[in-house]
């Protein structure tokens, strides 16, 4: 196997990770080498039988024994790569790119080497201009851009004003964009330009990873790049329902002997798989499914699923099972999908050809619904433990926008065997963890013992950093303790932030607080406002006037004074906040916080915003910044 470093785009490692995933049934971070033929076919690698045997035994000559048959997700992307260096492969990929209409692309990013390519999937290109008509094509503001054309050839032209990102944002998120902050009217180059940035750091702070996109790169409409942002942002959207709070009766998903928790554990595709059997149960049928796939590709489980979860009065029948070509029978199933108001997403070929991310979509819609879930009888024991709160929603969404793998779902199970931790310190400081200490996989027989060491480990490197782990053992963090795993979180994300103002001072002297609170006064000062702060606990704070005077103080006339609420209610003060968020992100400021944050004055992310917008005060593309 290959063991040079790859250069899969951020896009491409994405998709191979979720189709390495759905491999990885038990979640344990690898696959059997006996499943190394599906993963391979999955990601597009029709390798033949004979050749991935030799593959295998090669692999397995050269393993350590207790790694033998075990294929990890680091060792299959090596794999991959050095597949796609591979002539043999090349002539393979063609022949795929066809089956799955592949168009590639030369040359589209900034941060690629000359003679990259990238492939994009017309199919989503078709599914997400498709999403984008039926959702926003009521928006008077989009009238000049939807609809976008039936083929979705001009999706990418019409994402360069910015304002349908901003729009697409705040349909997955309600309320992440101020309304008032994105230009509309008589757009220039600089304007547009603005609205790209606004939309960049927005997505950013929900979750979206856009290393490697700036607003260069979509104001020239790179199409991989516009198709990966999309996705993360409708996939955010889709995934926000998938929650006990937006759906209760997910309580009847539980096994004998489960907990909530043990369901809050599952990520939402896992969650989509157990509410996809439970209706198959539920309709007497005895096929179950596994991935979203191959499994689905006859329209059977579909067919299924849609007459189960259909109202009585929907007219929702069976009959697509009597079609036997496959493409007609799944025509068929969608078009009852269509009286279900549901038909999004895939096309009968997409089904067939069990198109991963599009057939997860179309899950997931339905689901968002029509959950057919009975809500539980009473109140839910322990569902005031389990929902998440703003702080934990804030840090996920943080710890998401810096890349890690896997995804992180749910905060505390997600952090409990310190890989995500680990990833996180190599960012605020490369080369700290020494991860040939770090167990990135588990033994069957010493699988807890290895995570509470990676947990120890992880708050030995806190010590190093000089965060304040008094009380904080690796068993609080393997046990998600949620006091102590946020303590940890918290120094985390400010170490981030300190770190990158850090690079930027020109002394490069370790930046403290203080010298946050002196800067933001003297830049006040400097532009003539009356406000200032004493702290980040300052309660003048709450009506966010400091916040916008600072903005207009970093590029004045930015603010529209008109705008502001002097009313001093808790509803004005909201109001303001919100628009001071909107107008940081959209000067550069890679905000994270949220309206309640500055007007209940939480002086920890309070700190963080001004940290933020000193950070776009000493250098205005923060796309090139990166912890040292």
């Amino acid at each position: 196997m290959a063991t040079e470093k790859t250069s899969f785009t951020p896009e491409e490692r994405l998709e191979m990770k979720e189709h390495f995933d759905q491999i990885d049934k038990n979640g344990d971070g690898a696959i059997d080498l006996s499943e190394l033929k599906d993963a391979l076919d999955n990601c597009g690698f029709k390798i033949p039988g004979w050749r991935v045997r030799q593959m295998i035994e090669e692999y397995d000559d050269k393993s350590q024994t207790q790694h033998r048959g075990r294929l990890s997700f680091d060792e299959f992307e090596n794999l991959c790569w050095d597949l796609r260096s591979k002539d043999v492969a090349t002539s393979f990929k063609q022949v795929v790119s066809k089956k799955e209409n592949l168009e590639t692309l030369g040359g589209m990013s900034t941060a690629s080497s000359e003679g990259t390519t990238h492939s994009v999937r017309l199919e989503e290109q078709l599914a997400f201009s498709g999403w984008i008509n039926s959702n926003l094509g009521h928006d008077p503001d989009l009238k000049h851009l939807l609809p976008i054309d039936s083929e979705g050839r001009l999706l990418f032209d019409k994402v360069k004003d910015g304002i349908l990102l901003c729009k697409i944002i705040n349909h997955s998120c309600p309320d992440t964009i101020d309304e008032r902050a994105i230009n509309k009217k008589n757009l220039t180059v600089y304007t547009k330009h603005e609205n790209l940035t606004l939309a960049l750091n927005s997505a950013q702070a929900i979750g979206c990873n856009i290393i490697n996109i700036d607003a260069h790169d979509l104001s020239k409409g790179k199409p991989h790049l516009v198709l990966g942002l999309l996705w993360q942002i409708i996939r955010i959207g889709l995934f926000n329902q998938i929650t006990l709070e937006h759906c209760p009766g997910l309580t009847g998903l539980l096994a004998d002997g489960e907990k909530i928790e043990d369901l809050m554990k599952l990520s939402p595709e896992q969650i989509l798989l157990r509410w996809v059997n439970h209706h198959l149960e539920r309709s007497g049928t005895n096929r179950r499914c596994n991935n979203f796939q191959s499994d689905i590709s006859d329209s059977e489980i579909y067919t299924y699923l849609l007459k189960s979860i259909a109202p009585g009065d929907a007219g929702v029948s069976m009959e697509a099972l009597m079609e036997p070509n496959l493409t007609s029978r799944a025509e068929v199933m969608l078009q009852q999908a269509a009286k279900l108001g549901c038909r999004s997403f895939v096309t009968p070929s997409d089904v067939v050809n069990g198109v991963y991310k599009l057939n997860l979509a179309f899950v997931a819609n339905l689901f968002n619904n029509h959950p057919a879930l009975d809500k539980p009888e009473g109140d839910i024991e322990g569902l005031e433990t389990i929902e998440e709160t703003r702080e934990e929603k804030t840090y996920r969404n943080w710890m998401n926008s810096m890349g890690v793998a896997p995804y992180v779902n749910w905060l505390y199970s997600d952090l409990a065997d310190g890989l995500i931790i680990f990833q996180l310190y190599d960012i605020i400081k490369p080369g700290i963890v020494n991860w040939s200490r770090v167990h990135r996989k588990f033994s069957k027989l010493r699988k807890f013992m290895e995570k509470l060491e990676n947990c120890n480990y992880a708050v030995e490197l806190g010590k190093q950093l000089r965060f304040s782990l008094v009380g904080i053992a690796g068993q609080d963090l393997n046990d998600g303790n949620a006091t102590l795993t946020l303590a940890l979180i918290w120094q985390l994300m400010r170490a981030y932030t300190l770190s990158i103002l850090t690079q930027l001072a020109d002394s490069g002297n370790p930046m403290v607080e203080k010298e946050i609170v002196k800067w933001v006064n003297n830049k006040l000062n400097n532009a003539g406002k009356t406000s200032s702060i004493k702290s980040f606990q300052d309660s003048s704070i709450a009506n966010a006037r400091v916040v916008l005077d600072l903005i207009d103080s970093l590029k004045p006339g930015t603010v529209n004074y008109d705008l502001i609420k002097e009313g001093g209610t808790q509803e004005d003060n909201h109001a303001n906040a919100k628009y001071a968020i909107s107008m940081a992100r959209k000067l550069g400021a890679r905000v994270y916080a949220l309206p309640e944050d500055i007007t209940e004055v939480k002086p920890k992310m309070v700190m963080t915003v001004f940290a933020c917008l000193m950070a776009t005060d000493y250098i205005p593309n923060m796309d090139s910044v990166k912890p040292q």
